[in-house]
């Protein structure tokens, strides 16, 4: 039987609180304030608030050991599983009448992506001290950039169901302002559309994920991740496959996995580079959070009759993601449509239901996270200088006319399609080793077949990421109007993207860095 067990220390939980309450405060208070504030002192006063909750987050990072560490007795998630204790926990009465509690707490799953979220946040806080949108009210934003961080960090460390749920929608409101207020100056009507689909499709998914918790419930009697985990429902059929399912299609929006992507390319298009960047780093991240921590452990049964179908889909989208990128002619959409491929290694990885399929899908979160968010913020630079993200308008040579700028979209499509020494490649390698020995309980045959179409997917990333990088960065200058010369590389943005590049490199080198807190290989 899977057993969770809980390990305290007074000074962990306060920062885990601190940390969770402070963003929203400060978040509060920056509207509340009766006078005005310039857009370089908002921006400064969200540096110091999400520093502070990046250095309380970096504070619970103990390699020592006592998290929630993922292995497994005989190749898959089973029974006999065990895990090593939560940590920072705290349990109080929520909705006594409902049995709802606020649990919290942190593990090896959700503490580097709470680090994530946090240093992301960071990043995009000093970004903005220097290059704002052009309708400025960068309080405001700065305020939603805030509530998007607290109601993220809520949910990866929510240990009940319902107080999932609700950090889960704390996120939605915030990010669709974003979208349609920050979102593209030059079209007014499509970055509505793209905010009002992202809603919709997120609060459509949102509603089939509640309808699953309280089937669990039915059958349960409990909301509590812990002992859900400890007593998993049982059973491949009747209610507790259809709280799988529930639970499965609505985090499935969120991933987002082929067919439920529609809201992702326009949003992503739309957004402002800080809204980009957020969703692909982090918010997307709650979906494959879910997964790992709500369907597998809690319907453990269930999960094992639909991780075929799962594994499917996330093939259909690695396929679809690929194949829709090799024929963009905007640089912010086909890095969107690459997150569909990337995610859908992730569904994959999650869907073998094994240790090295699991362990790739944690490690590609993180990697995606980070490698995304760079290629966001270097999409966006290039479109500050443009005045537009679409290539055919941008023109070639972007080496001879901002050869720091272009150097850096080079490194970073290179280490999204996985190139071996940097942070892509454990996580999809990881994944296809998973899909090739996936839990006993699976149909290997049906796994073998998507390890091979996943393959053909990597050479497809490979592909479009060089073709990427041949049609804006190669070519004569002399193509080229003279006012598409821009200023390169700023100092605010070598700050802001210093991390992500030593990150990337770091992770590609020193992988064991994150893959021995999830078990050994």
């Amino acid at each position: 039987m899977t057993t969770v067990h809980t390990a305290n220390n007074s000074f962990e939980v306060a920062v885990l609180l601190g940390i969770l309450i402070l963003p929203l405060l400060a978040a509060l208070a920056l509207w509340a304030l009766p006078i005005q504030l310039g857009d370089r002192l908002a921006a400064a006063y969200g540096a110091v608030v999400s520093g502070v909750v990046l250095v309380g987050s970096v504070l619970l990072w103990s390699p020592a050991g006592g998290w929630f560490a993922y292995t497994s007795q005989d190749g898959g998630l089973s029974p006999g599983d065990t895990f090593r204790p939560l940590r920072a926990v705290t349990d109080i009465p929520w909705i006594p009448p409902l049995g709802v509690r606020f649990h919290i707490g942190i593990d090896t799953i959700s503490l580097p992506l709470i680090i994530l979220t946090a240093l992301l946040t960071f990043l995009c806080c000093i970004y903005s001290l220097k290059i704002t949108p052009r309708i400025g009210r960068m309080r405001s934003l700065i305020a939603l950039l805030l509530v998007i961080e607290a109601g993220v960090i809520g949910a990866f460390s929510a240990m009940d169901l319902v107080l999932f749920f609700v950090c889960f929608e704390i996120v939605l409101i915030p990010m669709w302002l974003i979208i349609d207020i920050w979102g593209d100056d030059h079209d007014r009507a499509g970055r509505k559309r793209a905010a009002t689909t992202f809603v919709l499709m997120t609060v459509f998914g949102s509603a089939l994920m509640l309808l699953g918790f309280l089937l669990v419930y039915r059958q349960a009697g409990t909301f509590d991740l812990v002992q859900l985990t400890n007593s998993p429902v049982l059973g491949g059929h009747g209610v507790p496959l259809a709280a799988a399912l529930l639970i499965a299609v609505g985090l499935a929006v969120k991933v987002p996995l082929w067919p439920l992507h529609i809201w992702l390319p326009d949003a992503h298009a739309k957004a402002p580079t800080v809204g980009s960047v957020i969703l692909a780093g982090v918010l997307l991240k709650l979906g494959t959070y879910g997964l790992i921590r709500i369907l597998v452990p809690v319907l453990p049964d269930a999960t094992v009759t639909i991780a075929p179908y799962l594994a499917g889909f996330s093939t259909v989208a690695i396929i679809a993601g690929s194949l829709a990128c090799l024929g963009q002619t905007d640089v912010k959409r086909l890095i969107a449509y690459s997150s569909v491929g990337h995610m859908g290694f992730i569904g994959l990885g999650i869907a073998s239901l094994s240790d090295a399929g699991m362990q790739g899908a944690l490690f590609a979160n993180i990697a995606h996270g980070i490698i995304t968010g760079l290629l966001f913020f270097l999409a966006g630079a290039i479109k500050d200088r443009h005045d537009t993200s679409d290539l055919r308008t941008i023109g070639r040579a972007l080496y001879a006319r901002l050869p720091r700028i272009g150097a850096l979209l080079t490194f970073a499509c290179l280490a999204s399609l996985g190139l071996p020494g940097l942070a892509g490649f454990w996580g999809e390698m990881l994944v296809l080793l998973g899909a090739y020995n996936p839990a006993s309980s699976l149909p290997r045959a049906t796994y073998l077949v998507f390890m091979v179409i996943a393959g053909v997917g990597t050479v497809l990333t490979a592909a479009y990421f060089l073709r990427l990088i041949r049609n804006l960065c190669q070519g004569d200058p002399a193509e080229n109007p003279a006012s598409a010369f821009a200023v390169d590389l700023s100092r605010i943005e070598l700050l802001t993207w210093s991390p992500l590049i030593v990150l990337t490199v770091l992770l590609g080198v020193w992988p064991s860095l994150l893959l021995h807190q999830w078990g050994n290989l």
